[in-house]
């Protein structure tokens, strides 16, 4: 089995990166390949319309100029699709944005490439408006057919300073949860197939 979680902060070594971190780490005592990508910092295009994905139906998207293909290769080659954003005007990063709709549109045009996958979001929030942040994410899980994993709370993280997450128990606390959820879901769908 493979992990991969895509960072939308840009802030490296912030809180976002801490979280998913966390998670990473439970999911790779399991015994899960795990990688974390930084999406952001890297110039990325948002989806076009152009529907070149339905037409070619490549697993790629047509805009070739910034790396978000290899991350749809990464998505698509992974079991478990862990998205980090901070909160941005009570949203996702732009980063995350782009990567949403371009890997959901690809997904789609491709006969739905993310179905029966593991998803779950993690979010890194000052004060307010980290749900709809969290709903964001999750909306690409649920209109892709996915299993999404929850823990013992939302999957916030609260800190403003770089890693002041660390000073959150209780978010902490529930990274650690979920990775244990991800991968108990993981061996259970494993032990099925």
């Amino acid at each position: 089995m493979k992990a991969v979680a895509f960072n939308g902060s840009p802030r490296k070594e912030g809180n976002t990166e801490t979280l998913l971190r966390r998670v990473l780490g439970e999911i790779e005592a399991a015994g899960i390949e795990a990688e974390l990508i930084h999406i952001a910092g890297e110039p990325l295009r948002g989806c076009t319309a152009c529907m070149q994905c339905r037409k070619r139906m490549d697993k790629r998207c047509a805009i070739d100029t910034d790396k978000m293909n290899d991350y749809l290769a990464k998505a698509f080659e992974a079991d478990i699709v862990v998205l980090g954003s901070p909160t941005y005007f009570a949203d996702v990063s732009a980063e995350m944005k782009a990567l949403i709709d371009r890997l959901g549109f690809v997904s789609m045009a491709n006969g739905r490439l993310l179905q029966n996958k593991i998803g779950a979001a993690v979010v890194a929030v000052r004060r307010g408006g980290g749900v709809h942040v969290f709903d964001s994410m999750n909306h690409l899980f649920h209109i892709s057919g996915m299993f999404i994993v929850g823990s013992t709370y939302w999957n916030l993280g609260y800190g403003l300073g770089k890693r002041e997450v660390e000073d959150d128990e209780e978010g902490m606390n529930n990274m650690t949860d979920l990775g244990k959820r991800i991968a108990w879901l993981a061996a259970k769908i494993v032990g099925e197939e």
